[in-house]
Parts: structure tokens; C-alpha cells; sequence
């Protein structure tokens, strides 16, 4: 199996595979284009983002210095706003629903490593994709970890980092993140 299938099945993979590096060096470059767009030009930002992106819905902004590890593995819904200095390491699927916040200096990474040092001295990784619901605010530093589902309607403190699923209508705040209260869902 060679290690691109590794990866798409969710197995253990070499980050450092030429096939695998391809992918990154292709974000690196979209990611380089995309940061170097006029800021007043928000249209050409869109029309790039459409063409950088697994898909983009309506009125989606996302504010410089942005980086990615793919680029075709995020998908954004409606209304959609991420601050300065956001990374999305997107070796596996990373879906986010409608009316998302993301503060600045925020996390989204599907990929990890191995705990033990021969793993890594071999350069392994293994990636699950991340589910980010609707009308969803991540907050200034906020690190998402693989495999995590953020439900609909919730609110992750700022400079949490969320290791576990966080359910509907929820307040997450901490290190690892946990629920510390129920939020109101106003619009149903």
C-alpha cells in the first residue's frame, strides 16, 4: 500500500513520502498566493479560496496569514470569518457548518504523531478529519485536535484545546477544553 492510501484510510502514514510532500508543497505555494492577494480586493480573496478550497459557501472571509496543509480537504459552509493567523492542517477532512467564527491564532490540525520515539524518528503521522457544526465561535487560540466534533450552536473559549468531542449548545473553556455550561440556541 503505498503511503497516499495509507493516509486516505487513516492508517498510519510517512509525512515525508514524495506523494505525501507534494500535497503540502501545493498548499504552501496556494497558501503563498492567497496571503499575497490586495486585502481590499475581497473578491479575488473569494474567487481563490473557491479555487484553493474542497468548497466555499457564501460571504467567506479569512484573514492573513493563512495556512493550510492540502487545501481541497476543507469545506466551509455560508458565513464564514477567521481571523489573523489561522491554520487548518487539513491532511484529512476538515467540514465547518454555517455562521463559523474563528479567532486569531487558531488551530485546526486532523494530523498527530506517534508517542513513541522510534514512530516518530521514522516520521509517522495518522490523521482523522474534524466536524465543526453550525453557528459555531472558536475563540483567539484555540487548538482543535484530530477527530474532534464540535457540535451546532457552540462556543470554545478562548486559548482552549478541545481533545474531545463538545455537544450542542455548549460552553467549552479550558486545557483540555470541558463543558462549563449550557448555551441558548435562539434561532430555532
Amino acid at each position: 500500500m503505498k503511503e497516499i492510501d495509507k493516509l486516505k484510510a487513516g492508517l498510519e502514514y510517512c509525512y515525508d513520502d514524495e506523494e505525501v510532500d507534494a500535497i503540502k508543497q501545493n498548499a504552501i505555494k496556494n497558501c503563498r498566493i492567497y496571503n499575497s492577494i490586495d486585502d481590499e480586493d475581497k473578491q479575488k480573496q473569494y474567487d481563490f479560496l473557491c479555487e484553493m478550497l474542497g468548497s466555499v459557501g457564501e460571504n467567506v472571509w479569512i484573514a492573513k496569514t493563512f495556512n493550510c496543509d492540502n487545501g481541497k480537504n476543507i469545506f466551509i459552509g455560508d458565513n464564514f470569518t477567521a481571523n489573523f493567523n489561522v491554520t487548518i492542517l487539513d491532511v484529512k477532512e476538515v467540514y465547518i457548518g454555517d455562521n463559523v467564527m474563528i479567532g486569531p491564532h487558531t488551530l485546526i490540525t486532523t494530523v498527530g504523531h506517534p508517542l513513541t520515539p522510534k514512530g516518530r524518528r521514522e516520521h509517522l503521522a495518522q490523521a482523522s478529519e474534524i466536524h465543526i457544526g453550525n453557528d459555531v465561535w472558536l475563540g483567539g487560540n484555540v487548538t482543535i485536535l484530530p477527530g474532534v466534533t464540535i457540535a451546532d450552536n457552540v462556543v470554545v473559549g478562548a486559548g482552549a484545546v478541545v481533545t474531545k468531542d463538545i455537544p450542542d449548545n455548549s460552553l467549552a473553556l479550558g486545557i483540555p477544553a470541558r463543558v462549563v455550561k449550557r448555551l441558548e440556541n435562539d434561532v430555532d
